[in-house]
C-alpha cells in the first residue's frame, strides 16, 4: 500500500510537470513553503544554458525577469488550479497599484533558480499541510 503523497510534495510534483510542459525542461530540485497563506515553491536548474549566460548582466537579467514574469502571468491558470485542487485554496490574483508590484510573483536568479510566490484565499489548517 502506498503512503499518500504530503500536501507539499503533490504541489512540488505538479510545479515539475509546469515547468516540463511550459519549458521543456524540468528543474532539478523544487522547494515547497507555506507562511501563513502564502506559498512559495522554488525551482533550482530551471534555467537553460542560453538564460545563464544571458542573466550574467543587468540588461540580460532583467529582460529575462521580464519574460518569465510575462510567460508566468499568461500560463500559471494550469498551476494554480493544480494548488486549488490539492489544497482547497483559491489562488488570488495578484493586485497592485503599480506594475512592479503585480509583477512580485516571480523572481528569477541567474543561478537558474526560479521562485514563484502565490497568496491562498485563506489559511491550511496546520495539520493538514505536512500529510499523514
Amino acid at each position: 500500500m502506498t503512503q499518500p503523497t504530503s500536501m507539499p510534495q503533490q504541489i512540488g510534483q505538479s510545479a515539475i510537470a509546469f515547468e516540463e510542459q511550459r519549458l521543456g525542461r524540468k528543474p532539478t530540485s523544487v522547494t515547497v513553503l507555506l507562511g501563513g497563506d502564502t506559498l512559495v515553491i522554488t525551482m533550482h536548474g530551471v534555467l537553460s544554458p542560453a538564460e545563464k549566460i544571458l542573466a550574467a548582466s543587468p540588461e540580460g537579467a532583467a529582460k529575462l525577469q521580464e519574460l518569465h514574469q510575462q510567460l508566468f502571468r499568461l500560463s500559471s491558470d494550469p498551476l494554480k488550479q493544480e494548488i486549488k485542487r490539492i489544497t482547497g485554496l483559491q489562488v488570488c490574483e495578484a493586485v497592485a497599484r503599480d506594475k512592479a508590484a503585480a509583477e512580485a510573483a516571480v523572481q528569477v536568479f541567474p543561478s537558474g533558480t526560479i521562485v514563484q510566490v502565490f497568496l491562498l484565499a485563506g489559511r491550511l489548517p496546520a495539520d493538514s499541510w505536512d500529510g499523514p
